[in-house]
């Protein structure tokens, strides 16, 4: 036997909202962040006899950089080898807060679209 619209609805918004308390403890759970990308790379230099314009093998490096746009401007910052792991997790957890943030976004829309329905459905009953 189907249960009552009205249980169904609250059976809803109560998962919707387990759901999204879930996602606020996993926020709680990032340690530091920042925007950008963390390259690792291999330079040319500008010696005509050095063995790096002839064998990428040879380059020298690895450099590394980190890099971000900031007032639509890129910004590279160069870094140690010692400081690029750091700025490297930090970039994945970034990305890893605005997956969150985008999840929580949209699971709030669901909540309140559901929570809008019961109040109509309350107003009209």
């Amino acid at each position: 036997m189907p249960q009552p619209r009205r249980s169904q609805q609250s059976a809803t918004l109560e998962r919707h909202w387990h759901r999204f308390q879930q996602l606020k403890r996993e926020l709680e759970r990032l340690e530091y962040f920042c925007k950008g990308t963390v390259l690792k790379r291999l330079m040319k230099c500008g010696k005509a006899q050095c063995a790096c314009r002839r064998d990428p093998a040879k380059r020298h490096g690895p450099y590394f950089e980190w890099t971000y746009k900031e007032k639509g401007k890129t910004v590279n910052v160069k870094l140690t080898p010692e400081t690029a792991p750091l700025y490297r997790v930090a970039s994945q957890q970034y990305r890893k807060l605005k997956a969150l943030l985008h999840r929580l976004e949209r699971l709030s829309l669901t909540g309140l679209r559901a929570q809008a329905k019961r109040a109509q459905s309350k107003r009209t009953a």
